[in-house]
């Protein structure tokens, strides 16, 4: 056997230069100055300077590099706007898939919500960046939010977010359609509560607690795929409805099924 050790490879000058340093448009998104989608075309407008020097795509800055942002880029910020539709069954959250439609087909002038009170004009040019801050999918209802706002969409389902998301959620158990909580084994709620995983990683702990006899209240601080419905699966109960009804503190209420509104000014998520 060849005793000779392996010699580490040279540190040359450019990985000496990398070390601490973060691309561009990852250090503004983690400023909350905007998404990295939205920094990458900024760069590309000429509206972002590091150092007093006019940055380019790709380049690596370090936390002590000042970033200085176009007011134009500002004022665009300031015109994007985020929508919130009572999601209707029959809907995929993002792009159509198998022939159903997505959400943002919903957009349209007659759809807005009579009560809406936002002086925001409607404008299909609204429709341009738009994008889902998490999903919904296709056999669920209630609360969706579609922002242009980049910042906003990492606040909702970042990695590291922890805003709250309310359900109502209606269950069936070994058949039974009525009464499920007098029949439904008390640590099997526990479990519910904390105590799954999916995908071979454990969840985080959850509020859940029976609404009705028939209907579980579920509170999230994450958003793994079909959650709710592969959660209860693991203890037995069949999802049979399930309503959306709160993002952080941004209510559905009365929002008419099917239609939207604009998020107004004096709420936050």
């Amino acid at each position: 056997m060849d005793s000779k050790k392996t010699a580490a490879p040279a540190v040359g000058p450019q990985d000496r230069e990398d070390a601490g340093r973060v691309r561009l448009n990852k250090r503004m998104a983690d400023l909350g100055l905007c998404s990295r989608r939205q920094a990458d075309a900024w760069i590309e407008r000429g509206w972002v300077r590091v150092d007093g020097q006019e940055a380019q795509l790709g380049l690596l800055v370090s936390a002590h590099s000042r970033i200085d942002i176009d007011p134009r880029a500002r004022e665009q910020q300031s015109r994007e706007v985020t929508l919130l539709l009572n999601k209707p069954v029959g809907y995929v959250s993002a792009q159509a898939e198998d022939g159903y439609l997505p959400a943002v087909s919903l957009f349209k002038a007659d759809r807005r919500w009579s009560a809406c009170t936002s002086s925001v004009r409607w404008s299909a040019q609204q429709l341009r960046g738009l994008a889902p801050a998490g999903r919904l999918d296709i056999d669920s209802v209630g609360l969706l939010v579609l922002t242009q706002d980049g910042r906003l969409a990492r606040h909702l389902i970042g990695e590291d977010s922890a805003v709250e998301k309310e359900y109502l959620v209606r269950v069936s158990y070994e058949g039974m359609t009525q009464g499920v909580q007098a029949i439904f084994p008390r640590h099997q709620l526990e479990r519910l509560r904390h105590g799954l995983s999916l995908d071979g990683q454990a969840l985080k702990p959850a509020e859940v607690s029976w609404q009705n006899p028939e209907q579980l209240r579920f509170v999230l601080r994450e958003g793994r795929k079909r959650q709710i419905r592969r959660m209860c699966e693991l203890v037995g109960l069949k999802v049979t409805g399930l309503k959306r009804i709160r993002i952080g503190g941004v209510l559905l209420g009365s929002l008419p099924l099917g239609q939207w509104r604009y998020l107004r000014n004096d709420e936050s998520f």
